[in-house]
């Protein structure tokens, strides 16, 4: 595999992780209160 996918997929990763934005919170009626999808470095591994 090349590095550049490997990195490619590191990115994204790295950008997915990260909270809601608070104004999705006031339009859902802070119905979503935080990212279910936030990943830990340590607890949670990518199975890279």
């Amino acid at each position: 595999m090349s590095t550049f996918r490997i990195k490619r997929f590191l990115a994204k990763k790295q950008k997915q992780n990260r909270p809601i934005p608070q104004w999705i919170r006031m339009k859902t009626g802070n119905k979503i209160r935080y990212n279910s999808k936030r990943r830990h470095w340590r607890r949670t591994k990518l199975g890279l």
